[in-house]
């Protein structure tokens, strides 16, 4: 069943990047015109104006927009398109369907949950995968359908293959809401959406188990969290959002740890929200936020 948001009715969002030259701006515009479309919202920007990248976003709003669709997308083939400019055009009614892999730390979950129920995320969640049942009742108190799948021992291969299966043809990207395995390159090959992750952002420092207790041995002053897309290296994808907390020498390192998980929590929101209104273009291991 495709579900709408009747205040983004007749919404579509446009992004296009590629080479910068002149014109761009005034062929997209153009192009919204043409099509009886109202832009209600642009953003762009060029990392050189002298042969550089740009990168643009455009929100307009187009009665019957998608019995028009076929022909504007036809348009930006050609006018965009010609232009060597990639360009992806999404009906803003349409909320994508994300997918949630956890472990047993809750609070990200529960958090992305808890906004999706309050209308905050503007995605569906057809399910939640786990490799614990720790987490089943609670996700099944929101009505979202829950998953386990084991997966213990060095080959992870069988217990990725299951998600997949499950994964296929069902979601538009997956969020890694504290899923404590490590991400094969065959799955993210295979999985073909993209793939959010949100961690500590000690890293490369404190790596392994136990980051806070390292972190309070060492005495930091700042600690926070980082949203990232993962890729074939590990907790090297691009950032898509960080934040940073203050702490001092009275807390322990579990304060230390709840006031991480505290941050966590948001900036994981944050990425998973701009994701879904398309305010994220992918360049190279960067991002362009709008």
């Amino acid at each position: 069943m495709t579900v709408h948001n009747e205040a983004l009715r007749d919404h579509a969002c446009l992004i296009v990047h590629g080479p910068d030259q002149p014109g761009i701006v005034a062929a997209v515009s153009a192009l919204v015109s043409r099509n009886k479309g109202n832009i209600v919202a642009l953003d762009q920007y060029s990392d050189n104006a002298d042969g550089g990248a740009f990168f643009q976003r455009v929100v307009f709003h187009r009665p019957n927009l998608a019995a028009a669709m076929p022909e504007i997308e036809a348009d930006l083939a050609a006018t965009v398109g010609g232009l060597g400019l990639e360009w992806k055009l999404t009906d803003q009614s349409v909320p994508k369907r994300m997918a949630i892999l956890a472990s047993t730390s809750d609070h990200c979950l529960l958090e992305l949950l808890w906004r999706h129920r309050r209308g905050e995320l503007p995605v569906t969640i057809p399910m939640v995968i786990s490799n614990h049942t720790n987490v089943a009742d609670d996700v099944r108190s929101f009505g979202i359908p829950f998953f386990h799948v084991p997966s213990q021992g060095p080959d992870k291969s069988e217990a990725e293959a299951r998600i997949l299966e499950l994964l296929k043809g069902n979601v538009d990207f997956v969020v890694l809401a504290r899923y404590m395995q490590i991400i094969s390159e065959d799955f993210l090959d295979a999985v073909e959406v993209p793939v959010i992750n949100i961690h500590h952002s000690f890293l490369p420092a404190f790596i392994g188990a136990g980051p806070y207790k390292k972190a309070k041995e060492r005495g930091v002053k700042l600690i926070g969290a980082t949203s990232h897309y993962v890729t074939k290296d590990l907790d090297e994808g691009p950032i898509i959002e960080q934040d940073v907390a203050r702490v001092d020498h009275s807390m322990t390192a579990a304060d230390l740890q709840a006031r991480g998980a505290y941050v966590e929590r948001a900036v994981l929101s944050r990425a998973v929200q701009w994701h879904a209104e398309d305010r994220v273009i992918r360049h190279g291991n960067h991002t362009i936020v709008f």
